[in-house]
């Protein structure tokens, strides 16, 4: 059941209608969130597949980048953009969360995500079945490492203020497992060993954001969570690319 709510609660998937999930196992999503992984980024990689044969590979890559929002309803990149205005412009730890709770985007939320999008388009330089790969393993194994935010930091509001009004309850050990395998294993089985690196990008842009929402907030919000997994795949991705073009370029052997 905590699987079924996690689906609901990170994609638009209809799911409500055939199983009603009780609130209590909205608290449990977040060690899931990596199996949801398996779905969204299953889908930009099979879109990224199927439309690479009929139209140029820059295009297919935007088609299934497009298909991923639309599957989660834009739902991490709200968050980015708010985390973005936040700690843009708020100098204090209440006129952060209050900027954050703002429904409206301002000019910081406005240029990262322009500067967001810029970026995640240069992969489509990548060659096809690497980017298909790194497509389902980022997506897994960015939210995984966004996850951890549970483990790591208290939630930094109250249940009343929070956007989905619910606390996530830190993970358990098997809860931690499971979390910890679904966005592990898709790297082991579908990158070559070379690519493990990416993951490092990951975990670092993770640990500096936590001291960052540490020092600001003393704590996390959802926002945060949907930031982090953001960031994080943008440093999957990007690790991977310096990889790639380093080594073929003869700088790493």
């Amino acid at each position: 059941m905590n699987l079924l709510a996690a689906l609901i609660f990170f994609t638009r998937l209809p799911l409500w209608k055939w199983k009603t999930v009780s609130s209590e196992c909205f608290k449990h999503v977040v060690p899931y969130w990596p199996m949801v992984g398996w779905v969204t980024g299953g889908t930009v990689a099979l879109l990224l597949w199927g439309c690479s044969h009929i139209m140029p590979l820059s295009l297919a890559w935007l088609v299934a980048l497009a298909g991923r929002l639309l599957l989660t309803g834009c739902l991490h990149e709200d968050g980015l953009a708010d985390f973005f205005d936040g700690f843009g412009g708020g100098t204090t730890r209440q006129r952060t969360l209050a900027i954050m709770k703002d429904s409206h985007i301002g000019t910081y939320g406005v240029i990262g995500l322009i500067v967001y999008f810029l970026l995640t388009s240069q992969w489509a330089n990548l060659p096809l079945e690497l980017l298909c790969a790194l497509a389902f393993c980022a997506d897994c194994w960015s939210k995984c490492c966004a996850s951890q935010l549970i483990n790591l930091l208290p939630y930094a509001r109250n249940e009343e203020e929070s956007k989905a009004k619910v606390i996530y309850n830190r993970m358990n050990g098997g809860e931690l497992f499971l979390n910890l395998s679904a966005g592990v294993v898709p790297m082991l089985l579908l990158l070559p060993p070379f690519y493990w690196l990416s993951s490092l990008g990951s975990l670092l842009v993770l640990l500096l954001l936590v001291r960052l929402m540490k020092q600001r907030l003393q704590g996390y919000t959802g926002d945060c969570c949907g930031a982090t997994f953001l960031l994080c795949e943008l440093a999957f991705y990007l690790t991977a690319f310096l990889l790639y073009f380093n080594r073929f370029s003869g700088v790493l052997l």
